[in-house]
């Protein structure tokens, strides 16, 4: 399968980049706290966690989560995202292609990714995974909403998207080294045909922390 990073990166940013007052405007007071609270509940440790923001747009979850006094940091793609962030949180923010990162290593006690990795073309999501696995403590949780489908992929107008099912999903994220804590599906208190986000949530694996799939994980 031929390299789609160059195209899927370039024209997804370029749209954001192009509308990113308007998609400030259309999220900034999207209730994602749901998200927020699956995250820190499962992080291992007395408060506060230093997180990173993977996807972190114009920085609504780095002002949530400063506001409740973890030292988080931003990522994003889109250079007019980066400035909306800092500039909004206050926090730092690292401009960085999500298929050509450069994290340290061994560094957060938890990465939040709420509706960014889906961005990512199948054929780099194992080495996307990793990275973000490396970047971790041992320990750490990874948490992940992503629209739901049947693991097809394609442009919805300007934007590149992979809609993963569960079970495809689970593959990916479990081939990086991931334990499964729990997932779930939103809207809360929707019927399934009225929940198009997947959330999931998971440990990277060492010190103490077995290498299996947690009891925990719902439906």
């Amino acid at each position: 399968m031929p390299d789609q990073a160059p195209t899927t990166s370039r024209r997804t940013l370029g749209h954001y980049d192009r509308h990113a007052q308007a998609f400030w405007d259309g999220t900034r007071d999207h209730d994602v706290s749901q998200n927020r609270e699956a995250l820190l509940r499962h992080i291992a440790g007395e408060p506060p966690f230093t997180l990173l923001d993977f996807g972190c747009g114009p920085g609504r979850d780095l002002i949530a989560f400063t506001a409740l006094g973890h030292c988080v940091i931003g990522l994003d793609g889109s250079a007019e995202f980066c400035a909306m962030a800092r500039t909004h949180s206050g926090c730092e923010v690292w401009q960085q292609d999500f298929v050509a990162l450069d994290l340290p290593d061994a560094h957060f006690d938890g990465v939040f990714a709420n509706a960014s990795l889906f961005h990512v073309p199948a054929p780099h999501l194992p080495a996307v995974l990793r990275a973000l696995y490396a970047t971790l403590k041992p320990g750490g949780v990874l948490f992940a909403s992503n629209p739901r489908g049947e693991d097809e992929a394609g442009w919805q107008g300007e934007r590149y998207g992979v809609y993963h099912s569960l079970d495809g999903w689970r593959a990916y994220v479990t081939a990086a080294g991931f334990v499964e804590i729990e997932h779930y599906y939103r809207p809360a208190g929707q019927p399934r045909h009225r929940q198009p986000w997947l959330a999931t949530v998971w440990r990277r694996a060492g010190q103490g922390w077995p290498a299996h799939r947690s009891s925990t994980a719902s439906a």
